[in-house]
């Protein structure tokens, strides 16, 4: 149940080291999980800061993206200068181009296949994957105070690794 890196590895780039907090941040998601919560949440975004290393998830429909960035992320945390993603379509669609064109913003792109190029971000990515993908794999259910089964939309803050 581990997860991969698979591909052929493109150049390693690199990426310099923030000076503030939520200056530079890392984004990718997690997909391809049960539905859960009221919601039927079907994957989690995942922001670092690589500033203070301090993960961020948060359940959302694979479709969600900017909107939940925009509400989470930019309305308590401020713009970020620079995001690092994986060229998923959903970092390099033009909404997200247009956005960060219009506040004069920098959008990178972490080489394909090349986890090195933000290692440590990768690697709490990763475990957070594994942790909830196990949730499920054991049939962990968690309940509220109304007895609904959230399954593992209601532990992801609690296993969020600060």
């Amino acid at each position: 149940m581990q997860t991969e890196n698979t591909g052929k590895y493109g150049i390693l780039q690199h990426t310099e080291e923030p000076k503030h907090p939520w200056e530079t941040i890392k984004m990718d998601w997690v997909t391809g999980l049960v539905p859960g919560g009221k919601e039927n949440f079907n994957a989690f975004l995942v922001i670092i800061d690589r500033y203070r290393k301090i993960l961020r998830c948060l359940p959302c429909h694979k479709e969600d993206t900017a909107l939940l960035f925009l509400h989470n992320i930019i309305a308590t945390c401020g713009v970020p200068k620079v995001i690092i993603s994986d060229r998923d379509p959903k970092c390099t669609s033009e909404f997200w181009t247009n956005l960060y064109d219009m506040l004069g913003k920098k959008l990178a792109f972490s080489t394909a296949y090349h986890p090195q190029t933000d290692g440590l971000a990768e690697r709490m990515i990763q475990t957070m994957e594994d942790i909830i993908r196990r949730f499920r794999a054991y049939g962990i259910e968690y309940k509220n105070h109304e007895g609904y089964t959230h399954d593992w939309v209601t532990p992801l803050p609690e296993v969020q690794l600060d």
